[in-house]
């Protein structure tokens, strides 16, 4: 009898060899070729930072330009237990431009991908911001559908701030995934860059108004439920870890506008007054997209 062939098993992917620094250096290489970023003086503050673990080590960029209020980066190389990248471009308030998010979290088991262009107005219910900036970019959100799929439960407050070509899933690391992650975050980035490029200026004021306060609100949002934030708590201790979300990953908070969380999220109050901590308690939950491959939303048929 011939002796039964057995393929080699292959071993899982050693993440402590995975960076997400390509991917940043790819968005300052192509974000330079189009315009001039200016390091704003934040980075400096961040700029790199020891984990309270002596190993784990946090390191951050920040820019501005014309169009961009901030581009920021905040990578985290944890060796084989994580790798992240948080990285975002807010636009100036002048622009209703879409703010590009991509917050990625690599661990040993498990890649937990966030990729999207948010949209400044929420895409649900306005037609005419949706037409004016996702129209074209379907095929786009299409191409990734089935290559990383729609990852799992989501509710309706959380996707309020998602657009319909969002990347939402989660995958175990391999070399091909993180090659098709890599593939997506280039094709979103220049897509951005091309609205970025056709971009022009709103001069009436109440629209400028309305956009800073949708930004704003945005970040509001983010700077209290992020999901990263207890993993920075470990990290660099609540005081700093806190600071760091609030005055760099979602600066603005505190100079956009002066409402406050509850101002925005009432249905978040507690008896007492304090902020529910729970991130997702509100709408309901959606276990596949809840956009079509037109861009229509559809959630209320699901």
């Amino acid at each position: 009898m011939m002796p039964v062939s057995r393929q080699p098993v292959k071993p899982a992917m050693e993440i402590s060899a995975f960076s997400y620094q390509k991917f940043v250096r790819f968005t300052l290489e192509q974000t330079q070729s189009r315009i001039d970023l200016i390091p704003l003086p934040l980075q400096e503050k961040y700029k790199c930072m020891k984990a309270v673990d002596q190993k784990t080590m946090l390191q951050t960029l920040s820019f501005q330009a014309p169009k961009i209020r901030m581009l920021r980066s905040l990578t985290i190389e944890g060796g084989q237990s994580m790798q992240v990248l948080d990285f975002a471009v807010f636009p100036e308030p002048e622009f209703d431009l879409p703010i590009f998010c991509a917050n990625f979290f690599t661990a040993a088991s498990m890649n937990i991908i966030v990729l999207d262009l948010n949209p400044l107005h929420d895409v649900t219910v306005q037609r005419e911001y949706r037409e004016k900036y996702y129209k074209s970019l379907m095929p786009l959100g299409q191409k990734y559908v089935e290559l990383l799929p729609w990852g799992d439960k989501i509710t309706s407050e959380s996707l309020r701030f998602f657009s319909p070509i969002v990347i939402w899933t989660k995958f175990t690391s391999s070399q091909y995934k993180h090659d098709v992650l890599y593939s997506a975050f280039v094709d979103y980035f220049k897509a951005w860059l091309e609205l970025m490029d056709h971009a022009v200026a709103e001069t009436n004021a109440s629209q400028i108004l309305r956009n800073q306060e949708a930004q704003h609100k945005y970040l509001t949002w983010r700077a209290e439920k992020d999901p990263g934030h207890p993993i920075l708590t470990r990290l660099i201790g609540d005081a700093l870890a806190k600071d760091l979300v609030r005055n760099f990953l979602f600066n603005g908070v505190a100079t956009l506008g002066s409402k406050s969380f509850l101002d925005y999220f009432p249905e978040y109050r507690c008896e007492d007054g304090t902020i529910n901590k729970r991130r997702s308690m509100i709408g309901k939950s959606f276990e596949t997209r809840p956009w079509d491959a037109s861009g229509e939303y559809i959630g209320n048929e699901l």
